[in-house]
């Protein structure tokens, strides 16, 4: 399943160095265990409340734990630490607080491009959050170039292979997604008995996954077995920041909202572990599977 040697797949020049802006979930440790492995030397930002603040992986390295009101002194911050790039990867599940927004000269510079999108959706705000960083001369990559193996390749990476009603489902879900992705709310979405159920909202693919749990209960779809997750990518994604995102919560959280399986899009999806996801859902007998636009076109 591995396409390429992630070790090889980026590479930073003598006097180059890349900072690692760490939310939540296992991603920034693997992203910093791999460019740590790989002779590089970042430094980690940790947000507060979001990153992993006990894991060595991260605090070992030169490392700050910032509150996202500090937002605005992270360009000095790189500028000291010699920073010439810039990965952003795991979950953020609030945004900035403007009242207690530091006041700073760095962020009077970001207020017109950043505070403005403050007010906007998500692909907003970390499009021009990416525009903001290059302005200043840093290099925005993404996680996949790091690691291009997160990548979902495309086809069945399960035992279980999805049946035509299984398949319906995901073509409802995958369009639906889409649809939503346009509108800058959400990159998921649940179809069961080939129409879309239920769409992610701020909640996020948990949230909308835990939804879904409650509609079974409380027999909204009642005697309508199965169904599919889908996560794409938003239409006019910034690729590198914020890829759909599936991991085994995930694959555990579609089992207990009794779905047959998941559908992410190939190679503008990222999975964590695939080897344990796959693992997880060939034990729950679920399938996963990675999805191009014939899947959703036709």
């Amino acid at each position: 399943m591995a396409r390429s040697d992630p070790t090889s797949a980026f590479q930073l020049r003598p006097g180059e160095r890349i900072a690692v802006g760490a939310g939540a979930g296992k991603l920034p440790i693997e992203l910093v265990g791999a460019l740590v492995a790989s002779g590089h030397r970042p430094f980690v930002v940790l947000i507060e409340g979001e990153a992993d603040a006990s894991s060595p992986v991260l605090t070992d390295q030169d490392h700050w734990i910032m509150p996202l009101e500090r937002i605005g002194d992270l360009a000095a911050r790189f500028r000291r630490e010699g920073v010439t790039h810039l990965v952003m990867a795991g979950g953020v599940s609030r945004r900035p607080r403007l009242r207690s927004v530091r006041p700073s000269l760095g962020i009077l510079h970001m207020a017109p491009r950043i505070l403005a999108s403050l007010a906007r959706g998500d692909d907003n705000l970390l499009r021009a959050i990416v525009r903001y960083y290059e302005g200043l001369g840093i290099t925005v990559v993404g996680a996949h170039q790091i690691l291009p193996d997160l990548l979902a390749p495309p086809g069945v990476l399960t035992l279980r292979v999805p049946s035509a009603r299984d398949r319906d489902d995901l073509k409802a879900a995958a369009i639906a997604a889409r649809a939503i992705g346009a509108l800058d709310i959400g990159q998921a979405a649940i179809a069961i008995g080939g129409r879309a159920v239920a769409l992610e909202g701020i909640e996020g693919t948990d949230g909308l996954l835990r939804r879904t749990v409650e509609l079974r209960s409380n027999g909204r779809i009642e005697g309508r077995a199965g169904g599919a997750l889908v996560k794409c990518a938003k239409p006019t994604q910034e690729l590198r920041v914020d890829l759909p995102t599936i991991g085994v919560g995930t694959v555990e959280l579609a089992h207990a909202a009794g779905l047959a399986g998941i559908g992410v899009e190939a190679d503008r999806s990222i999975v964590l572990d695939m080897g344990a996801v796959t693992a997880r859902a060939d034990e729950l007998g679920l399938f996963v599977v990675g999805l191009v636009e014939r899947d959703w076109a036709t």
